[in-house]
């Protein structure tokens, strides 16, 4: 076992934390000594409505344990109200977890334009708005991690959840750029990507599976990424059922053309079985090994 991880004295922002993954990440937090604003409009599934006693409850649930919470009912983008209620209640901030979410399923073609919006809302704007309102807290005082929600829907696509999963996807684009731009003041940003049994996944799960998918099960690897001995940023986790996998992008090594020649679609065509060969594929970590492959090409065909 290794050094217990602790947050005395700090304090973690989890949204959405009324229940599901984002209650189950509240009271683990808690339980490891943080101070913890519990952010839940209580709102249904579909963005509708408000309800304060989501939240309060699980307030209730830590400090009938022995920790230290406060409530805090705003919407995700009135962000900068849920981090001055953190700075109000307890001086600072030190971990941001963007839990908060809603679906708006349907198949493309029945897609309204309020079903994306509000999905774009909540899981986008949302969780921009309260990591932007951190960000200069977190920057001043050298330290800070910040957790976004993806999801597999993003990562592989999933039926009628075109809404969905573009703003799940769009949080990992999020994340690899707060990764870069943070890390000089030791915010370390990661993303993961939770299969949990939640009101949001009710039915969508088989039943039998579904019991064995605790939300529980998901907030050890949300807890270890927002410690201080975490090291690991710009990173995308799977997790859930007890397993926990990281993700990273693959490309083939493609096929290169001669640019000053040029080429034409037939070339492309002829040479697709090459482009779309995996055999030795390339992990591009970062925009300047994404290159690697052009600038060869380039450099062959040059003189």
């Amino acid at each position: 076992m290794s050094n217990p991880i602790r947050f005395d004295d700090q304090v973690v922002i989890v949204t959405g934390a009324g229940g599901g993954l984002g209650r189950a990440h509240a009271l683990l937090f808690a339980k490891h000594g943080a101070k913890v604003v519990v952010n839940d409009l209580g709102g249904s599934t579909h963005g509708e409505g408000a309800n304060a006693s989501a939240a309060d409850k699980v307030v209730e649930e830590i400090r009938a344990a022995g920790g230290t919470a406060v409530a805090n009912h705003d919407s995700v983008t009135d962000g900068d109200k849920i981090v001055q209620n953190a700075l109000d209640s307890f001086g600072r901030v030190d971990v941001v977890v963007n839990n908060a979410g809603i679906l708006r399923d349907k198949t493309f073609h029945k897609m309204e334009d309020a079903d994306w919006e509000l999905v774009y809302k909540v899981h986008v704007e949302g969780a921009y708005k309260v990591t932007r309102a951190a960000w200069p807290h977190l920057r001043e005082q050298n330290f800070g991690r910040v957790i976004f929600t993806a999801s597999t829907s993003g990562i592989y696509g999933n039926f009628g959840q075109s809404n969905y999963g573009m703003a799940k996807l769009g949080l990992y684009g999020l994340t690899r750029t707060l990764a870069i731009e943070g890390r000089k003041n030791n915010i370390l940003v990661n993303a993961i990507a939770p299969t949990g049994a939640t009101r949001m996944t009710e039915g969508l799960i088989p039943p039998q599976v579904f019991e064995q998918l605790k939300p529980e099960l998901i907030s050890p690897l949300v807890v270890y990424l927002g410690s201080a001995g975490c090291e690991e940023t710009s990173g995308l986790f799977e997790v859930g059922g007890g397993w926990i996998g990281k993700v990273r992008w693959e490309r083939s090594l493609g096929a290169g053309f001669d640019p000053k020649a040029g080429f034409d679609a037939e070339d492309v065509a002829a040479h697709w079985q090459q482009i779309c060969d995996f055999e030795g594929a390339a992990h591009p970590k970062d925009n300047i090994e994404a290159m690697k492959e052009m600038m060869a090409n380039l450099q062959k065909y040059a003189g």
